[in-house]
């Protein structure tokens, strides 16, 4: 009858695959390590670790606050309102939003070179005769336009 060949494996103790990895390390990622240690001293110097330790040391009391402060109404308003005004702005087609953003800062730059108010004159022409003032126009009435009709709409719900 044949017999069972022995097989004998050394048990693998993971701790020195670790140790040795750990031991490489240094050599391996010396900028990264640079770079995070400098990070930590600039963490030191602004004293967040004093900080964070402050804020573990009592982070019962700190959680309390925070409970507390993230319950009340006022609270709950931003949140909200925040919610609001992500959805309204996640609704803009972003070309339309950059035309906005871009035109805002032009119209900025042209009104302080110009300190001076317009006239009733210069007023009154770009109004005639310059599309451009006209088409703005009609942009902002669109949006009062809007607006009113959804301040009406609001106010029959109610």
């Amino acid at each position: 009858m044949a017999e069972p060949i022995s097989l004998n494996v050394p048990a693998r103790d993971p701790r020195i695959a670790l140790q040795a990895r750990l031991q490489d390390a240094p050599a391996e990622h010396a900028e990264a390590l640079l770079d995070a240690y400098e990070v930590l001293q600039g963490l030191h110097d602004c004293g967040a670790f004093d900080l964070l330790r402050g804020a573990l040391g009592s982070r019962d009391k700190v959680l309390g606050v925070a409970v507390g402060a993230a319950g009340s109404p006022q609270s709950i308003r931003v949140i909200r309102n925040t919610l609001l005004l992500l959805n309204m702005v996640g609704e803009i087609d972003p070309e339309v939003l950059k035309t906005i953003t871009q035109a805002g800062p032009q119209a900025l730059k042209i009104m302080v070179r110009q300190p001076e108010p317009p006239g009733l004159w210069r007023l009154i022409k770009d109004f005639l005769w310059n599309p451009d003032f006209r088409h703005g126009l009609a942009a902002v009435n669109t949006m009062l336009e809007v607006f009113g009709r959804r301040l009406s709409d609001a106010h029959r719900a109610n």
